[in-house]
């Protein structure tokens, strides 16, 4: 019974760390790293081991919704159009200004 819990727990860390985002950023990374090796620890123990591998888990899951969610908010501002210059507005207007005088004029010798 003990090697099954010892071989689940293994299948599991195994099953974290190949979920674990590729491209995060470092400080993330190794909360994930921290959380993943305290599954390990845990599940390497008997008896207090599976408390450990509990809250491995959870601080896995945790640390891996969190890179996760970073990574949403850089694509989403990557994402965002880029905000035009004072110049360009300037510029624009100016051209819709232009074809409003050319249309007000083009409509008169009608």
């Amino acid at each position: 019974m003990n090697t099954f819990k010892t071989a689940a727990a293994f299948a599991l860390v195994y099953a974290l760390a190949t979920v674990t985002p590729v491209f995060a950023d470092a400080s993330s990374e190794s909360k994930l790293k921290d959380a993943t090796r305290q599954v390990e620890s845990g599940a390497k123990t008997t008896g207090e081991g599976i408390k450990e591998t509990a809250k491995g888990v959870g601080n896995t899951v945790v640390e891996g919704a969190k890179t996760t969610g970073n990574r949403m908010k850089e694509a989403g501002r990557a994402a965002e159009p880029e905000a035009k210059s004072a110049w360009e507005h300037v510029k624009d207007g100016a051209r819709s200004f232009g074809y409003s005088v050319k249309n007000f004029f083009t409509s008169l010798g009608r």
